[in-house]
C-alpha cells in the first residue's frame, strides 16, 4: 500500500471522520489538502498534520461552489504538481420523515452529498486522466444501501453516489483511475443524539479510517463498497438474480406474480461488471442472437 508523497484532497476534513481520514493518510506519507466549510477547523487539522511531521494545507469552501473547488484543485497542482487522491467526505443531515420533509431540505442534502461529490470529482478528473493515475472515494451509507427511517433525502443521495462510482470506475479504468465507496458507521456531529453513549464510544471514527487506505493505494480495487465501523469491515454488493423467462402474452403479469419466488431466488446471483449485463441476460433468455446482443 505505497502512498508516500501522494497528494490527497479530503472534503469535510475539518473535524470528525474527515479529520481522521486526513490524519490516517498523512501517517502514510500523503500530502493532504484539508477542505472544509469551516476555515478554522480546516486550518487546525492541517496544523495538526504539520506538527506531526506531515505536509498539509487548508482550503475553506463549500463543495457546491464550483469556482472555489476549481481554485482549490488548481492551487494544489501548483503547490504539489498533481492530485492523486480525492476523498469525497463532506456531508450534512436534514432528517425528517418524508411526510414532514420540506423539499428544500431534500434538495440541500442531495446538493451537498451528490452534487458536491460530482463537482469535486469533475474538478480533478482531467488532471487524473492526464497523469494516468487517480484514486477517488465516495462516501456512501447504509442508509443509501438499505434505507433508514427519516432519511429519504440522505439515503437517495448516498445511493446515487454508488451509481456514480460504478460508472466513473468503468470510464476511468483505462486511465488507471480507480473509484470506490466507503460506507462508514461513526460517531460524528451528524450522529450525535441519535445513538447511545456506549455505541458512540465504540463507533470511534478512527476505527473507520484504516479502511480508507487500501481504497486509495497504488494497488487499490475499483468499484468496491467497503462498509466500516467499530473496527469491523465488510463488503456490500449490488447483485442480480438468475431470474426467470416469462415472455409475452395477455397473462404475462399473472405469470410474473406466480413466478415471484423463482425471479427473486438468490442462488446463482452475480455482481454485474457493467449495466448492460442485465439487458444481455434478458436477451439471452429471450433467445436473441449475438448480433442483437452486440448492439448497445
Amino acid at each position: 500500500m505505497e502512498l508516500n508523497e501522494r497528494v490527497a484532497i479530503i472534503t469535510g476534513a475539518g473535524g470528525g471522520l474527515g479529520r481522521c481520514h486526513a490524519l490516517q493518510l498523512a501517517r502514510h506519507g500523503v500530502k493532504i489538502v484539508v477542505n472544509d466549510l469551516d476555515a478554522d477547523g480546516a486550518e487546525k487539522v492541517a496544523s495538526e498534520i504539520r506538527e506531526r511531521g506531515g505536509k498539509a494545507g487548508a482550503f475553506a469552501c463549500s463543495v457546491t461552489d464550483e469556482e472555489r473547488i476549481g481554485a482549490m484543485v488548481a492551487e494544489t497542482v501548483e503547490r504539489w504538481g498533481r492530485v492523486d487522491i480525492l476523498v469525497n467526505n463532506a456531508g450534512v443531515l436534514r432528517d425528517r420523515s418524508f411526510a414532514k420533509m420540506e423539499l428544500d431540505d431534500f434538495r440541500f442534502v442531495v446538493d451537498v452529498h451528490l452534487m458536491g461529490a460530482v463537482i469535486c470529482t469533475k474538478a480533478v478528473w482531467e488532471a487524473m486522466r492526464a497523469q494516468s493515475y487517480g484514486r477517488i472515494v465516495m462516501t456512501t451509507s447504509s442508509s443509501g444501501l438499505y434505507g433508514n427511517f427519516g432519511q429519504a433525502n440522505y439515503g437517495a443521495a448516498k445511493m446515487a453516489l454508488v451509481g456514480l462510482m460504478q460508472t466513473l470506475a468503468i470510464e476511468g479504468e483505462k486511465y488507471n483511475i480507480r473509484v470506490n465507496c466507503l460506507a462508514p458507521t461513526a460517531a460524528t456531529q451528524m450522529t450525535g443524539g441519535v445513538l447511545s453513549e456506549e455505541a458512540l464510544e465504540r463507533l470511534d471514527p478512527t476505527l473507520v479510517s484504516p479502511g480508507l487506505v487500501p481504497l486509495v493505494s497504488d494497488d487499490a480495487p475499483t468499484r468496491a463498497i467497503l462498509c466500516a465501523g467499530a473496527g469491523h469491515f465488510a463488503a456490500a454488493h449490488i447483485t442480480l438474480t438468475e431470474g426467470a423467462f416469462i415472455g409475452a402474452g395477455d397473462d404475462a403479469a399473472e405469470r410474473v406474480a406466480e413466478s415471484w419466488d423463482a425471479i427473486t431466488a438468490r442462488h446463482n446471483e452475480l455482481v454485474p461488471e457493467f449495466g448492460f449485463t442485465q439487458g444481455k441476460r434478458e436477451l439471452e433468455s429471450a433467445g436473441a442472437d449475438d448480433a442483437i446482443m452486440a448492439v448497445r
